[in-house]
């Protein structure tokens, strides 16, 4: 009688277990299945909810004339509409550009201008640089023959750069949309994130401190990052326009784009710093080059003094922060 008595007792702890090993299991499996799908989509979904955070406020100021859905479908359009205009006509010049010079080189029509006299002054590599300008001056075939391959490895490497360039630029107008939609169910988002955090922190007043200085950490730095974009794409654009370079608009406006996604100004100013060197009178040149690369380098200067102004959050905090996202 005695195993007839401890089997009952004993089973329906250890089903239980069993359907907690289960359940636990068929958790953790459905979270690693979601998590592979999302992964691509990570950086995605972090821009989207950080542009979200940083436009809302301007959301609710047109909710009170034009309506929830319809604010939120009005930034998007204008967001993805800023994106997307300056990323098609660079890709339109730049294809444009490309296709000239491919047909110039098969019917020997493209021109180079001599190098400037002050080239084969420059020290150790002066002479030769200006003797490889010259054989492509004169001499276009010969010139493919000796470093036809070496151009090849750098022109593969460039249209992969730009390939990835663009492929940002295209992920930052899909985080538009998506932030779009975040912003249109701002208030349920805001109390989905108090409530996980009160639970996390055990404190109701603390949940909502956090979410309030979350959203401000978040847009200071954002206005920040955009304020020395803005400044510094200015302080390019003077030079641009000061030059008298005929896509000056243009490349101030690539020079804000790439200032606002972190992607440092001096790969627009360095071939432009050479072609103002090559066409135009040494002594502007020289002013021009030097303006500009001071301008390049000043979000150096400016973000230390404009990001997290007014924030609770450390400033080694906020500049880790920024250095960590652009690395990333």
């Amino acid at each position: 009688m005695q195993p007839n008595v401890t089997i009952p007792q004993r089973a329906p702890p250890l089903l239980r277990m069993l359907d907690s090993v289960l359940q636990i299991g068929l958790v953790g499996l459905l979270i690693f299945a979601c998590s592979r799908i999302i992964l691509p989509f990570t950086g995605i979904l972090l821009w989207s909810v950080i542009l979200a955070v940083m436009l809302y406020p301007l959301h609710q100021r047109l909710v009170v004339r034009v309506g929830n859905r319809w604010s939120a479908t009005l930034i998007g359009l204008v967001s993805v509409a800023l994106m997307l205009v300056p990323l098609v006509m660079v890709v339109t010049s730049l294809g444009s550009s490309i296709l000239e010079f491919v047909s110039g080189l098969q019917d020997r029509t493209l021109t180079v201008p001599p190098p400037p006299p002050w080239l084969a002054d420059f020290p150790v590599v002066g002479q030769k640089l200006t003797d490889t300008w010259v054989l492509v001056a004169t001499n276009m075939p010969a010139a493919l023959a000796k470093y036809g391959k070496m151009l090849g490895g750098v022109a593969s490497w460039l249209a992969s750069f730009a390939g990835g360039l663009a492929a940002g630029q295209l992920s930052f107008v899909l985080s538009f949309a998506v932030a779009a939609v975040l912003i249109a169910y701002g208030e349920g988002v805001t109390e989905f994130a108090t409530r996980l955090l009160e639970r996390i922190t055990g404190s109701k007043a603390q949940g909502p401190r956090l979410v309030a200085m979350t959203a401000a950490t978040i847009r200071g730095v954002a206005v920040g990052v955009v304020g020395v974009a803005v400044i510094q794409s200015l302080l390019i654009g003077i030079g641009f326009f000061a030059i008298g370079l005929s896509s000056a608009g243009i490349l101030t406006l690539v020079v804000l784009l790439f200032a606002i996604v972190q992607v440092p100004a001096l790969l627009v100013t360095l071939p432009v710093i050479a072609y103002v060197l090559a066409t135009e009178a040494t002594t502007p040149a020289i002013i021009f080059s030097i303006w500009t690369v001071i301008a390049g380098l000043s979000d150096n200067l400016l973000k230390p003094l404009m990001l997290g102004r007014g924030l609770e959050v450390p400033m080694p905090i906020i500049l880790i922060g920024v250095i960590g996202g652009m690395i990333a």
